[in-house]
């Protein structure tokens, strides 16, 4: 009976620690991060069907949240939220936000959310400040390409605590995404849901397989990079300062292909 007492003590215990990557952050203190945004989607770069007028190519503002393995913003394989369809279908942040704020309150699993202005060209930059905390080191975020049915580009829960410390510089290449909730296969397609709806996927030269998508570029292994992100952490003395500007040259970001 004591045997079974004390296993059931340890169980009740274990079962309220933080589970995931995140449960090993052991930084003492917060860190402040600049993320820079960085379109790359150039007409050099996807000549397939890009989008020169009503719109243009062009990127919505950034929406992240720094936060706990017990939230997440949007998986791959798994389904889009409510909020997640508005942000990319239409931009609409309000639903998103309010699925950010409950969660925040419900679980703890929230410490903060941050923006950046959008970008009016498929190519250019944006940036903002954001703040994790050791319980809280994980980082995810959303940006909608305009136009499209419902597709982004994001970054699901990139840790940024490696045991001890806070990574000083990070810089990930970013590929879209089909929420899944629209079945528009080109930039421009019209409004048409997608019923049953379906799981957020990454979209590829190959995937979907249909000569009419726009990101369908057959003679390429993979895509390159639509964008990148580059997030750097702030010094005591560097806090409130403008980002630099990161200049990308088109040319590394090309697309050969002969597809009309």
């Amino acid at each position: 009976k004591v045997i079974w007492t004390v296993l059931v003590t340890i169980l009740g215990y274990a079962s309220t620690l933080p589970v995931g990557d995140d449960s090993i952050c052991t930084a003492e203190e917060l860190a402040k991060y600049r993320i820079i945004f960085i379109g790359k989607w150039s007409q050099t770069a996807f000549p397939k069907q890009y989008p020169l007028y009503r719109p243009p190519a062009q990127w919505s503002s950034l929406l992240g949240v720094t936060h706990s393995s017990d939230y997440s913003m949007w998986k791959k394989n798994e389904y889009a939220s409510n909020g997640v369809r508005d942000f990319a279908e239409k931009g609409e942040a309000w639903v998103l936000m309010k699925e950010i704020e409950e969660a925040g309150e419900k679980i703890q699993s929230v410490h903060g959310i941050f923006s950046a202005p959008a970008i009016s060209s498929g190519t250019g930059q944006t940036s903002t400040e954001l703040e994790v905390h050791p319980r809280h080191p994980l980082v995810s975020f959303v940006v909608r390409i305009v136009p499209s049915p419902d597709w982004f580009v994001g970054i699901d829960s990139l840790n940024l605590c490696e045991g001890n410390h806070w990574m000083d510089e990070v810089s990930v290449d970013l590929f879209p995404y089909d929420a899944g909730t629209d079945s528009g296969f080109t930039f421009s397609s019209p409004n048409f849901a997608t019923i049953p709806q379906e799981t957020v996927k990454e979209i590829t030269c190959s995937s979907p397989s249909h000569p009419a998508n726009s990101f369908y570029y057959p003679k390429l292994k993979i895509l390159p990079p639509i964008a990148q992100v580059k997030m750097v952490k702030l010094k005591k003395s560097q806090l409130g300062l403008s980002a630099p500007y990161i200049n990308l040259p088109a040319k590394s970001n090309e697309i050969i292909d002969t597809v009309s």
